[in-house]
């Protein structure tokens, strides 16, 4: 009789884990090539650690940088830098389809598996024309943005360096990144400018709802008619950039180290800038060590949520944020089921929300006492700490003036969070589910009875 082997091959039966393979393999990949010295300035190589965490910063599309891109990095470094971003920003499996296009080569039943899990879609059908038209989308928006970008960095830094300039940060805008080449102050100097502004901010809206809402906003139109999931994803970064904004005005509104400084509406588009960038985009136009405490943890909060599932946003995501508030207040009602929208939630759903937001808080926990405890940086408060492992673990890449700072603990330390903030809640809310339907078995237990609260 013939046994079937249960186990198997663990990188067939497993695709999350050829994804986080794969994941790796460009990480290193890109910390090979900048370090070697032709990618330095100085012509000297910059040491393996620094590497590492560059490339693991720009594959994870976090924007943490222990060196500054603009003064470090030649045009060579910079350019991988910049396609680094770009298959972090699109994933590994996405750009290994468009190579196969160009190469004419047939998609297998394997590589729309391992599309469907970076995608995170439910479907398997349709998946190569979806990334198709994932490839078609990103790189529209991106010129065009490139195009708007040009209008302010040619006509300040001449015409060919002001067009590189628009491409590097379109796309890095885009894939919610925050690596900039303009110099070690991210976008202060244009905090009043409103081309550069809204263009940074629609860039990174757009790349953080991710490419299946953008397309039914596009086709559909009608609110009535989207899926619950888009309506979600709406509402929430609706109720979250608002918010941010208010919040950030009213707390900084005369801190002179920040926006106290401006005019009214000064203050409300760096306020606006700073709500959008916060949720995992890692630009500023304002300094963000000197930020108020209550301000700092305001971002931790807006960081730790982040942008929309299937996006190029970090974060748990808005929509794991939703089914959890959802969850609380049918407890508090007393309902049975969570509806929304006359659609219910199930409760596997409610059970990967829970899980995935309970990993995140305990590896910001964990990461941050870590750092507090190895890292010795003058004037460095636990906020400071907080608010580095925060932006790292959402991929956002704003920093309290530590990142520069980091010894060697603190950059490993802070290179494996940012891995972990890119892949982890996705690969562990996937692994979850694929291994749901091994527990389901005959045997059914008696309830037992737990004092909750």
């Amino acid at each position: 009789m013939k046994v079937n082997n249960v186990n198997g091959n663990p990188l067939k039966n497993n695709p999350s884990l050829i994804f986080i393979i794969g994941f790796i393999g460009v990480v290193f990949i890109g910390t090979t090539l900048l370090n070697f010295p032709f990618s330095s300035l100085n012509g000297r190589s910059i040491g393996f650690t620094d590497a590492l965490f560059t490339a693991t910063s720009a594959v994870c599309v976090t924007g943490l940088t222990v060196v500054t891109t603009a003064t470090q990095w030649t045009i060579i470094g910079k350019i991988i830098i910049l396609c680094l971003i770009q298959i972090g920003g699109l994933g590994v499996m996405t750009l290994s389809t468009l190579i196969a296009f160009f190469l004419g080569k047939k998609i297998s039943l394997k590589t729309r598996l391992l599309i469907k899990e970076e995608r995170n879609t439910y479907e398997l059908q349709g998946v190569v024309r979806v990334t198709k038209n994932v490839l078609i989308y990103t790189f529209i928006v991106e010129f065009i943005g490139a195009i708007l970008f040009s209008f302010v960095f040619c006509k300040e830094y001449g015409f060919i360096k002001g067009i590189w300039f628009s491409i590097f940060h379109s796309i890095s805008s885009f894939c919610n990144a925050g690596f900039d080449i303009v110099g070690n102050t991210s976008f202060m100097k244009y905090v009043t400018n409103p081309l550069i502004n809204f263009t940074t901010i629609i860039l990174i809206v757009v790349g953080g709802l991710g490419f299946f809402v953008f397309i039914e906003i596009i086709k559909v139109r009608k609110f009535k008619k989207f899926s619950l999931h888009s309506k979600i994803v709406l509402i929430m970064t609706g109720i979250l950039l608002l918010s941010g904004t208010i919040l950030i005005m009213v707390l900084e509104y005369n801190n002179a180290n920040t926006i106290g400084n401006l005019g009214f509406f000064g203050k409300l588009q760096a306020s606006l800038f700073q709500s959008v960038a916060t949720r995992t985009a890692g630009y500023s136009t304002i300094d963000i060590s000197g930020l108020k405490d209550s301000t700092s943890v305001i971002m931790c909060i807006l960081m730790f949520i982040g942008g929309s599932s299937g996006s190029t946003a970090g974060g748990v995501k808005v929509t794991t944020i939703a089914v959890a508030i959802l969850a609380m207040h049918s407890t508090i009602y007393g309902k049975k089921h969570i509806d929304i929208f006359q659609k219910r939630i199930s409760n596997s759903v409610i059970m990967k929300a829970i899980a995935v937001i309970g990993i995140a808080f305990g590896v910001v926990t964990v990461v941050s006492i870590i750092l507090s405890i190895t890292q010795h940086i003058p004037a460095m408060s636990y906020v400071d700490v907080l608010f580095e492992s925060v932006s790292a673990f959402g991929t956002v890449g704003l920093t309290r003036n530590v990142t520069p700072y980091l010894n060697f603990i603190g950059k490993i330390l802070i290179s494996g969070t940012m891995f972990i903030g890119r892949l982890g809640p996705l690969t562990i809310a996937l692994a979850v589910a694929s291994r749901q339907n091994r527990f389901v078995g005959n045997i059914g237990y008696p309830e037992g009875k737990i004092i909750i609260g």
